[in-house]
């Protein structure tokens, strides 16, 4: 029988979907980006490694950008709250640099300038994630915040499938229009843009934050919260931390070769390689909110194990599809399909792994410093997105001179599966973090 204290707070899921308009913005922006930048940069270089090193630019700016402005957020007072002032800045910042980053990919551009694009994007799209993501957990009680991160996440994976499944196929679009010009491998990058920062708008108009984040308070050290976190006798918050690293390596030594993975290996289009990570996002859509209201039932950390060991499990099977399908002679098309489905049963996984993971990190938070912990769970996971996107470039690089570039590319798989099992391996030792604590 339902407790008050199980039942949701009154207009729950409708501040839960205004907030997650700000993660709607990031949904939209990141797959598309994970599966065209690599490829603009093929363009111009033709090392898988160099292409996995600048793809850490971003992360290595959102590794010190996100836990300072956190930080920052954390002790700012306004008329309008803490976190509002951030998003009103850098969210819109982030619709135009994206908007015009292929455009640096065109035959007038140059390496410098996509760069350069690269970088202005990143600086504003990597300093409004903390504030952005910082203000659901401002305003939800913390029992209730595994269902409000799957609502959030299921924004955010609607964007993404916005992103791959409706803008992405737009690349290989060629019609001229006014001002714009030729639109190919522009398009979906526009209309993003414009979606940003019409949901950008949308939350300001409808998202107040609440009294206490308009107040003057005490500054919230950042040492103080560190030394909370690695220095208590509780260790839950390290691990966590530790755990989402190593899963984060598996995930981002993936996500930056799948679109170039589906064009050479599987012999699609470059408007069809981005439904890769459309297939992922609808799987994250559909798993996000039941695995919150599971895990509110049976456990944060048991429903994260579960899920990590079905990642590898769709890890293993991604890793053998290619000489499978090949020997028993499937079609090119059929084998496509069976990708994508391995693909939505990663994704479900995923979905449930990300959705509980940061509930726990922030049930071990005060208000005070919801930031300065948000920022850190940015600070590893970006770590791991720094370090993984090279080191798996380099894989490729490695067996493919061994064994061709098929067999090269197909190493992404069993390399994050290995990350998987160690991240599966850290979470049995964390115990805190969960909806009753």
């Amino acid at each position: 029988m339902k407790t008050k204290k199980d039942e949701l707070p009154r207009g729950f899921y409708r501040i839960t979907v205004l907030i997650g308009l700000g993660f709607f913005t990031m949904g939209l922006m990141d797959p598309l980006y994970d599966t065209y930048v690599p490829i603009f940069l093929e363009d111009f270089l033709s090392s898988r490694f160099l292409i996995g090193l600048i793809m850490t630019l971003d992360n290595l700016l959102a590794l010190f950008l996100i836990p300072i402005v956190s930080n920052l957020s954390d002790n700012t007072h306004t008329r309008i709250g803490r976190r509002m002032p951030w998003i009103l800045v850098t969210v819109p910042l982030s619709g135009i640099f994206f908007a015009i980053l292929p455009y640096g990919a065109l035959p007038s551009g140059s390496l410098v300038l996509l760069v350069l694009l690269i970088f202005l994007l990143n600086m504003a799209k990597q300093a409004a994630r903390g504030p952005v993501v910082a203000l659901m957990p401002d305003t939800i009680p913390g029992e209730f915040r595994s269902e409000a991160n799957g609502v959030i996440n299921t924004m955010g994976a609607i964007a993404a499938i916005v992103g791959t499944i409706i803008l992405a196929p737009l690349m290989d679009l060629d019609v001229v229009l006014p001002l714009i010009g030729s639109v190919r491998r522009r398009l979906p990058f526009i209309i993003a843009g414009a979606l940003v920062i019409l949901a950008t708008v949308l939350l300001f108009l409808f998202v107040r934050e609440g009294d206490r984040a308009r107040e003057k308070r005490e500054t919230t050290k950042l040492l103080t919260s560190l030394r909370l976190v690695f220095g208590g006798e509780d260790r839950s918050a390290m691990l966590i931390l530790l755990s989402l690293f190593f899963w984060f390596l598996g995930y981002q030594g993936v996500l930056p070769f799948m679109g170039i993975y589906s064009r050479q290996v599987l012999g699609v289009s470059e408007g069809l390689a981005g439904i890769s990570p459309g297939a992922v996002a609808i799987g994250y859509m559909l798993l996000a909110i039941p695995s919150g209201i599971i895990a509110h039932r049976f456990g944060r950390r048991r429903v994260i194990r579960f899920s990590l060991g079905g990642i590898m499990v769709a890890l293993v099977l991604m890793f053998v599809h290619e000489p499978i399908t090949r020997a028993a002679g499937v079609g090119p098309t059929t084998a496509w399909i069976i990708f994508l489905a391995l693909l939505f049963v990663f994704g479900m996984f995923w979905g449930s792994v990300i959705t509980n993971s940061f509930p726990m990190l922030w049930q071990m938070a005060t208000f005070s410093n919801m930031g300065i912990y948000t920022g850190l769970y940015y600070f590893f996971s970006q770590g791991a997105a720094i370090t993984s996107p090279p080191i798996s470039g380099a894989v490729i690089d490695l067996f493919t001179l061994g064994f061709g570039p098929t067999a090269g590319l197909r190493m992404i798989f069993l390399y994050s599966a290995i990350m998987m099992a160690v991240a599966f391996t850290v979470m049995r030792r964390v115990h805190g973090g969960e909806a009753t604590a």
